[in-house]
């Protein structure tokens, strides 16, 4: 990571635990000043066989007297993984929230309600686009009605053409992510983290609905880095090939005398080639060549 003072260079490793849980096993900080010539230094960790251990990261705790650390800390924090998965009846998102707790949208979409008054209230141009996102997807739906009740809300709308009030109970589980998904993506941009991180966005949705989510994932890259884990043939069509990055296993290779390399365990990422797809990219949608397993991706 470049800083104004230099490049922070921070490397873990983890490894597998008993009870389903991760420990770090390798973590090493470096800082590399700005000035050429000098040196880059380690702010703590030593060399690749340091082991800690640890269930949480040393990096957590150099950085209360560590500057290089601090920022490297901050950095970690500006990313925000958002999972919309869970839509069930004891689920957050369903459920009265403080209106209060407004200024971020969480994880899980459990403070929707008090977020979008806040909107609503403060940045109505963007409280309209949301709104009117959401209608292109939900023809029926008109608008929230967000009226607190003794400082709690409850996330509840209007359809069109009708005067009864709808609450989140009576919500189907891929409306809940359609406007969980339509409010994180058209949010104010000074409220984008540094880093969003969307899992299986495409869950339950229509395939026009996964249309429209990945045109606003498109737009909302343009103003912060969006990371996406997928198996939406309909979503990796709304991207180029330069943006996805398959996701495999390494095969195991056998040398000319027979030794063996590798377990066939190891994860691999590789960003597509635009130039080595173009002529399959003259008859075959990227979906398509998904599905032939020509850019690999399988199960």
């Amino acid at each position: 990571m470049t800083t104004p003072n230099g490049k922070n260079l921070y490397r873990f490793r983890l490894q597998y635990a008993a009870g389903d849980a991760l420990f770090f096993s390798q973590e090493r900080h470096r800082h590399q000043p700005r000035q050429d010539g000098d040196e880059a230094e380690d702010r703590f960790g030593v060399g690749e066989e340091r082991a800690t251990g640890l269930r949480f990261p040393q990096l957590l705790i150099h950085a209360d007297h560590d500057a290089p650390a601090a920022v490297t800390r901050d950095f970690f924090r500006g990313i925000a993984p958002y999972q919309f998965h869970n839509t069930s009846a004891t689920a957050r998102m369903r459920t009265r929230w403080g209106v209060g707790d407004n200024r971020r949208l969480k994880a899980d979409a459990a403070n929707i309600a008090p977020f979008l008054l806040r909107l609503k209230e403060r940045e109505s141009g963007c409280y309209r686009r949301i709104v009117d996102t959401i209608r292109l997807i939900l023809p029926f739906f008109s608008d929230f009605e967000l009226e607190p009740d003794h400082r709690y809300l409850l996330l509840a709308w209007r359809e069109r053409d009708s005067d009864e009030i709808f609450d989140v109970s009576q919500a189907s589980d891929g409306m809940l992510r359609v406007i969980s998904l339509v409010t994180l993506l058209l949010q104010p941009e000074d409220s984008l983290p540094d880093v969003l991180i969307l899992d299986e966005p495409e869950l339950g949705l229509h395939p026009y609905a996964i249309n429209v989510i990945g045109g606003l994932i498109r737009a909302a890259s343009t103003k912060t880095q969006v990371i996406i884990a997928t198996q939406s043939t309909s979503l990796v069509d709304c991207f180029d090939p330069e943006d996805i990055v398959v996701v495999g296993r390494e095969a195991c290779a056998v040398e000319p005398d027979g030794h063996i390399v590798g377990d066939g365990r190891a994860t691999v990422f590789r960003r597509l080639d635009p130039d080595s797809l173009s002529e399959w990219l003259e008859e075959y949608s990227l979906s398509e060549l998904w599905e032939k397993n020509v850019i690999g991706g399988r199960p």
